[in-house]
């Protein structure tokens, strides 16, 4: 369980999204015509004017992890304070089995049953996941957003299926590529791929939710591959609300034993 608990944090396991629950439409701003094919700056303009505007969000869901040699079904509860922490608690049967506390500075997690602990920044984690991470990126994942600030980058764009394709033009052995939903500018799908150390992550996200406070997806599906493993994360999230009172507990019990990643 260790391997999955690890990738669901990463992945901001909670990452994201499965919701229900429709209330009032996110605005969206000179809606371009689907079959418009039009510079990768005005794509990124109109994805801009999807705003999430909220304090906390507290997220409730279904998860499944698969790889190469197990399967396991769990829940979860993701509790997020906009741009300061996330805190993802991880069930069995009711039973807490794991949680990770995310802040800009820290990633935190325990897990029960190796009775293990992990305490670092995202230089570690970012290692020896293979691709590069901060607090900002696995927030966005969880909303589905985009991993990156796109007004940052440049990027190259084409139109296909009602979708557009942003690929970064950077050069990098890092590739990103971004797909925005060609009608509301949502982000339908995004890969990072290291092609000379064979590793990509795919993140997939379907069936919008519109709320006052944000437009979210409902349903998640993150996918990692390596030159000798894959796994799958799916999410489908049971509630969400918006700006309640929320309480962000976590302390690692006594006994358990510290990963030091190298």
């Amino acid at each position: 369980m260790k391997r999955s608990i690890v990738l669901l944090i990463v992945v901001c396991f909670t990452s994201l999204l499965t919701f229900v629950s429709c209330k009032s439409k996110a605005a969206v701003v000179d809606i371009i015509k689907p079959e418009t094919h039009v510079k990768s700056s005005n794509v990124i303009e109109n994805y801009s004017n999807n705003k999430t505007n909220f304090s906390t969000l507290n997220i409730k869901s279904n998860v499944q992890y698969a790889d190469d040699k197990q399967t396991q079904n769990v829940t979860a509860e993701i509790k997020i304070k906009k741009d300061e922490q996330i805190l993802v608690s991880i069930r069995f049967l009711g039973i807490t089995m794991a949680k990770a506390l995310i802040t800009p500075t820290k990633v935190s997690y325990y897990e029960k049953i190796n009775g293990s602990y992990f305490e670092g920044d995202f230089s570690a984690l970012s290692q020896w996941l293979g691709t590069d991470l901060d607090f900002n990126k696995i927030q966005n994942m969880l909303l589905g957003r985009a991993i990156d600030e796109l007004k940052n980058g440049k990027y190259t764009e084409s139109l296909a299926d009602q979708t557009y394709r942003l690929d970064d033009a950077s050069g990098n052995n890092t590739k990103k590529s971004f797909f925005l939903d060609a009608d509301k500018f949502f982000v339908k799908k995004q890969e990072i791929t290291q092609t000379a150390e064979g590793r990509m992550i795919q993140v997939t996200y379907a069936n919008e939710v519109f709320y006052k406070e944000a437009t979210m997806p409902t349903s998640v599906i993150i996918k990692t591959f390596q030159k000798n493993s894959k796994s799958e994360i799916n999410l489908d999230y049971n509630t969400i609300s918006f700006n309640e009172e929320l309480s962000f507990p976590y302390s690692v019990p006594n006994g358990y034993k510290r990963i030091l990643i190298k």
